[in-house]
């Protein structure tokens, strides 16, 4: 059996390891996701922990999120756009699948004006964006999320 290091074959070994190496740097890493759980709330919404008053703060398509404490950190997640889709729920039949959405952060989840589904979410949507996603009937899902 040839040994592929030798002199004579270490050419034939070195381009298919560095496209190998290529086409693995071409696949998508979940690791820059994260998971948690999300709920849904509803008007009214302003003021926001963010943006105080300001009606241009929102989105015109009305895809915008709260999120909890692990993200909040100290405001800095204002203005953050997160990628959220359902993984699982109690609730049988709530994800749609294949579906994600594409959320602006612009409150706090624990200052809302607003009672959200369930308390002390990683992140609460908007009830059209978390329709994007899930029914209304489940008050809580389990969500992967990630910052685009």
């Amino acid at each position: 059996m040839a040994n592929i290091f030798q002199p004579e074959h270490q050419y034939h070994f070195f381009p298919w390891f560095f496209l190998f190496m290529i086409v693995l740097s071409l696949l998508p890493c979940s690791t820059l996701a994260d998971v948690g759980t999300a709920a849904s709330y509803g008007p009214p919404y302003n003021p926001t922990a963010c943006f105080n008053g300001d009606p241009g703060q929102f989105p015109a398509d009305s895809l915008f999120a709260a999120v909890g404490e692990g993200i909040w950190d100290n405001g800095a997640a204002c203005g953050r756009e997160y990628i959220v889709r359902c993984l699982s729920s109690a609730t049988p039949g709530a994800c749609l699948a294949d579906s994600t959405v594409r959320v602006l952060v612009l409150d706090r989840g624990t200052v809302l004006h607003s009672s959200p589904s369930a308390n002390d979410t990683t992140i609460v949507l908007s009830k059209q964006a978390f329709r994007k996603i899930s029914t209304l009937s489940a008050p809580v899902i389990n969500v992967e999320f990630a910052v685009v």
